[in-house]
Formats: structure tokens, C-alpha cells, sequence
């Protein structure tokens, strides 16, 4: 994990009293009545105290054959919600959020991410790996540099609900063993 915040019990929104999750209607509106961006931190707190049926999500899941694809849920200035929807064996690129911090949690399938420190003269190095099932949290605050995908050995579709604050622009992307630093603009969400 990039960034690990531990769950908290007392990080439950006013909208979960009685330990009961936030459906996905329930989190758009807590998501887009913020006016200023949230801490990683509260992101982890409203994504552990979550839980989204499939039915809920039909809408946002589709898969492409090359590359993941990202689906809009909600946008506003301060925060944005995304599903994520991959085959075996695809990935993000190695990048930083630029400013963003994010928070990522496995609704099915199995999430590798890969961690990365960078040094300016010897570029970037491999730090470590974690692997996530459904449920778990795993987030990115500035300025963490991972790559996230899902194994060609799963042999299964991978989910995963993506929340970033401020929303997500251009990202800085690395490669190994380099020190360059390249832009990337991700390419635009399904709506």
C-alpha cells in the first residue's frame, strides 16, 4: 500500500449511524456536497464504511480488450468518484496523482499495486508490493508513486471504486531505473 491510514471506527459519516454502509447513491451525495478538498484520510473513511451491490454499480462496469477503463460516478471541484474496470494482466503506467491524494477499494476481483521511491540521481526504484481482495483499501497521498493492476494469473475482472481529491488532471509517470519525468493525461471517463 502506498499510504496506509488505519480504518477508524469513529470514521463513519453522519450517514452511518447504526453501522450501516453507505450505499453508492449515499456516497455521491456526501462526495459532491464537499467545497473543499477532503483528506486522504476522510476518503478512507467514507470507502471503509461503504458497500455497493452489484446492481448498484451495472451501470459503471464495462471492460475494454487493450486497457482498463475508467467510468465517471460523480465530479464536482473538490472530488471525484470512479470505477475502474480491468481484465487479467492490465495496469496503470507508474505514476504520482500530482497534487491529488486517492483512495482505492477492491469491490471483486484481485488489485497488485507496486510502490516506487525516486531518487534524483538514481531515478526510480522499486520499493514494494502488496496484493488486496475484495474489501480492502489501499490509497495514495502526495507524493506516493505506484502502479496498480490486476495480475494475469487472477484469471478474473478486477473492480475497483477510485475516489481523488482534488480530482485527478495531468500525472506525473516514471519509468525504471530513469530519472526523467514524463506528463500523462489520463484518458477521459465514461460518463
Amino acid at each position: 500500500m502506498a499510504t496506509q491510514i488505519e480504518p477508524s471506527a469513529n470514521s463513519a459519516t453522519s450517514n452511518c449511524s447504526n453501522n450501516r454502509k453507505l450505499s453508492l447513491s449515499e456516497l455521491v451525495e456526501v462526495l459532491t456536497a464537499q467545497t473543499t478538498p477532503p483528506s486522504l484520510k476522510q476518503l478512507y473513511g467514507w470507502l471503509e464504511n461503504a458497500s455497493f451491490s452489484e446492481a448498484e454499480l451495472q451501470g459503471y462496469v464495462g471492460f475494454k480488450d487493450r486497457t482498463y477503463w475508467r467510468h465517471l460516478v460523480c465530479r464536482n471541484e473538490s472530488v471525484e468518484m470512479l470505477v475502474l474496470c480491468w481484465r487479467p494482466g492490465q495496469r496503470t503506467v507508474i505514476h504520482d496523482h500530482n497534487g491529488s491524494v486517492g483512495a482505492v477499494l477492491v469491490q471483486s476481483g484481485v488489485l497488485w499495486e507496486t510502490t516506487f521511491k525516486f531518487d534524483e540521481e538514481r531515478g526510480l526504484r522499486y520499493k514494494a508490493v502488496s496484493e488486496y481482495q475484495p474489501g480492502a483499501l489501499t490509497g495514495a497521498d502526495v507524493p506516493d508513486i505506484h502502479q496498480l493492476g490486476n495480475p494475469d494469473v487472477s484469471e478474473k475482472n478486477l473492480v475497483t471504486i477510485h475516489v481523488y481529491s482534488p480530482p485527478l488532471g495531468v500525472l506525473h509517470t516514471y519509468k525504471p531505473g530513469s530519472a526523467e519525468i514524463e506528463l500523462y493525461t489520463p484518458e477521459p471517463p465514461i460518463t
